[in-house]
């Protein structure tokens, strides 16, 4: 049978609930990609080159801007997905790749450093950003949002969406909110809660499909 959805997650905590739901689901495959945009590319990239999936979706937990809104505890989608941190920095300001003239994706249309999403697996949808770095300090957090419009941050989102617009495949992502971005305190982080109800919320979507 062929793969309707390919779910992919950075670590087990992410993936736990959805291992137990779709172990023996023929039509839906699970790929713990490990953390970062190149474990998450190559990762999706392996099995794109087997076999060609209905869907992407990425599942995991992710930090809130301190202007979006968003709670710990929150589950959210992916309206869009954002390399935050891919370009040059210069006198001005930091330049994006449409400023340096380098498509990510060279379309048509071609694409820089936003990515359009298509599938809205939860109600609630808003920005992500993916940075190699984790923010760890409030000032970071507020010119990182003023920047690239985004409300939440993680570090594969853009690369799983890169990899899927190559390819010309649907792709989305949900994100439980673990903690709010700013001066780094992993002792108010929730990353076990975070992780169980974006995957509970997956599972729910994909039941209903």
């Amino acid at each position: 049978m062929a793969v309707d959805l390919l779910v992919c997650f950075s670590t087990e905590l992410e993936g736990s609930l959805l291992r137990e739901a779709y172990s023996n689901a023929a039509s839906i495959a699970l790929v713990r990609t490990g953390v970062g945009p190149v474990n998450a590319a190559h990762a999706v990239t392996l099995f794109v080159a087997r076999e060609t999936p209905g869907a992407i979706l990425l599942c995991g937990v992710g930090g809130a801007y301190p202007g979006s809104g968003l709670a710990i505890g929150e589950v959210v989608c992916a309206a869009s997905e954002c390399y935050g941190d891919l370009g040059a920095t210069s006198p001005a300001g930091f330049l994006d790749m449409q400023a340096l003239g380098f498509p990510v994706v060279e379309g048509p249309p071609p694409l820089y450093n936003t990515l359009p999403m298509q599938l809205f697996p939860a109600p609630k949808r808003v920005p992500f950003v993916t940075l190699t770095s984790c923010t760890g300090t409030d000032d970071a957090a507020c010119a990182t949002q003023a920047r690239t419009g985004g409300a939440v941050e993680s570090m594969e989102g853009a690369a799983v969406a890169h990899i899927a617009h190559l390819h010309g495949i649907p792709v989305g992502e949900i994100r439980g909110i673990s903690n709010m971005v700013g001066n780094r305190n992993p002792a108010a982080w929730r990353l076990r809660e975070a992780a169980a109800v974006a995957q509970e919320a997956l599972i729910s979507w994909i039941a209903a499909r």
